[in-house]
């Protein structure tokens, strides 16, 4: 890696730390198959684990996902525990480090990718977004041949099963990933209570998210009868039927993993 960027305090305050491995699994996947192609194409492309907790498991996942896609990806670490940085030292290795910080992001040059995952959860909504811009303004920014860096911020429950998040570039919010396994879901509101800091107080009438939660369990009790071929089939064909009303980004590729994207306008607090 370059050299350590300037030594300033850091921005934040320290989480509880909570993690597992695998937990961030489908994150990572996502990430991988969405902005795969902004990471090849820069010659060293720098992605940074914002808060990984008391153990570094995903930041060294991460690295191991990314590289599936972008050989050459590196990943930065950053905890604002100083003892948590001192404890991930000995899994640093080429392509991995790790380094005391916050929200200033403490590395050289702007990242390509920040990941947040469980960081917001404790702070109060009406922070979230200068936290948001402050984190988008460290990200690689925009170009004739690039759509810039990417910030992914969301929640996800202790193993990972059910997952919300938000995917930011330089512009700010675009859109909202819901991604489950499917086999633990009962209906798609279940994952309500993993929404991110800047929408779980927001799943309330009148507003879009709870909205778009209610046509979705509509959807999904509409399509019962293919759970007979399996939760995946019935999750595709709900998805399918959103679609009519709601501005879905993605496709039965990304629906067959659990998965539905929505633009961030069509799901954003209402002011």
């Amino acid at each position: 890696m370059p050299s350590r960027a300037p030594a300033t305090r850091p921005v934040g305050t320290v989480t509880r730390g909570t993690t597992n491995p695998n937990r961030l699994r489908r994150m990572d996947r996502w990430i991988a198959a969405v902005h795969g192609a902004e990471l090849r194409r820069a010659a060293a492309p720098v992605a940074v684990d914002l808060g990984y907790g008391a153990a570094p498991w995903t930041a060294v996942e991460l690295l191991l996902r990314l590289r599936t896609v972008a050989p050459h990806a590196r990943v930065v670490g950053v905890e604002i525990d100083p003892a948590r940085v001192a404890a991930a030292q000995p899994y640093a290795r080429a392509g991995l480090h790790f380094r005391h910080g916050g929200f200033e992001v403490p590395v050289p040059g702007p990242p390509l990718l920040i990941r947040a995952a469980n960081v917001l959860r404790q702070y109060d909504e009406g922070e979230v977004a200068a936290v948001w811009q402050r984190l988008c303004a460290r990200l690689a920014p925009a170009s004739e041949s690039s759509r810039g860096g990417l910030l992914v911020e969301g929640t996800c429950d202790e193993i990972g099963r059910r997952h919300v998040w938000v995917a930011l570039g330089p512009e700010g919010p675009r859109t909202v990933t819901f991604a489950t396994r499917l086999g633990s879901l009962e209906r798609p509101s279940d994952l309500a209570e993993r929404l991110p800091k800047a929408l779980i107080h927001r799943n309330v009438p009148g507003e879009p998210v709870h909205a778009f939660l209610r046509d979705f369990d509509r959807a999904w009790a509409a399509a019962a009868p293919y759970a007979s071929y399996g939760a995946r089939q019935r999750w595709i064909r709900a998805v399918r039927d959103l679609t009519a009303d709601w501005p879905v980004t993605d496709g039965p590729v990304r629906w067959r993993q659990g998965e539905v994207t929505v633009r961030w306008e069509a799901l954003a607090p209402r002011a």
